[in-house]
């Protein structure tokens, strides 16, 4: 990280995050000199970030936070977190897809936030193994009632899990019989040594259906599911064609990304490059 006095709170904070994930702990002394503010900035960030829960202070520093590899949580505690992230990255997604085009879109609170983007795209067909993404689409028809140029949804049947996704054999067989252009694939963590990763085994076998079936694979994540590893990798970086994630992902990350796949940041020039099908 170079010296920078003119960072937002927030892009520092990010900054902070990926430094301590980084390198497994990092002190105060340290993060002043690289981020070129006061030794009381760097407290007030570290006191910010320990209530959101991404690290944990220690005497002179910040070291990550310890969580089981199978922790799961569930789409309620998820989907307050980084609202106004998830809410840009899900409009550059949906400029990503075509009318008429066979999308999948996989369990998440960022691929929920995508389906409400993709509302007023005509005469798309959905293939869902999320509930509540299934449950936008229904909702709107419900409402509007069955408009000309509605979305066609699929949802594939399963066992649920706590983030209200549908895995398991069901899943799989009808995921496995179809083909889509362009997959959205919400992830638990991403990594260049694990590549895409969830805590629940079910699902990562449900998730390699969907990458297999589809044409393209677009991972749209923000910038706190780096570095983050859970208990079943399910497709390495070179399977996904682009990344979609905010303006909070530190620069080294996205360099490092970039070998591998294209990043698209929301909201920087470059997201409105037109749809990819």
């Amino acid at each position: 990280m170079s010296e920078n006095q003119n960072l937002l709170a927030e892009q520092r904070r990010a900054l902070i995050v990926d430094e301590v994930r980084r390198r497994g702990g990092v002190r105060v002394n340290e993060l002043t000199r690289k981020l070129g503010v006061s030794d009381m900035t760097v407290r007030r960030d570290l006191d910010a970030l320990a209530r959101q829960g991404v690290l944990e202070k220690v005497h002179g520093g910040a070291v990550p936070v310890v969580e089981a590899s199978t922790h799961e949580p569930g789409f309620e505690a998820k989907s307050g977190l980084e609202l106004t992230a998830k809410e840009d990255i899900a409009r550059a997604a949906a400029r990503l897809v075509s009318p008429g085009a066979a999308i999948a879109l996989s369990g998440g609170t960022t691929t929920y936030a995508l389906a409400q983007q993709l509302l007023e795209v005509p005469d798309l067909t959905v293939v869902t193994n999320s509930v509540r993404v299934a449950d936008v689409f229904h909702s709107a028809q419900r409402t509007s009632g069955q408009r000309q140029g509605a979305a066609t949804v699929v949802l594939t049947g399963g066992v649920r899990t706590p983030s209200d996704s549908l895995v398991g054999p069901v899943a799989d067989q009808a995921i496995a019989a179809l083909h889509f252009d362009l997959l959205f694939l919400g992830v638990h963590g991403i990594s260049l040594e694990a590549g895409l990763s969830t805590p629940n085994l079910a699902e990562a076998e449900t998730n390699r259906r969907l990458v297999h079936s589809a044409r393209r694979v677009v991972v749209v994540a923000d910038h706190t599911k780096w570095g983050v590893v859970g208990l079943s990798s399910f497709a390495a970086l070179e399977q996904v064609d682009t990344l979609v994630t905010d303006a909070g992902l530190p620069a080294e990350a996205r360099a490092e990304i970039s070998e591998h796949l294209r990043v698209l940041v929301a909201g920087e020039p470059g997201d409105e490059d037109g749809t990819d099908i």
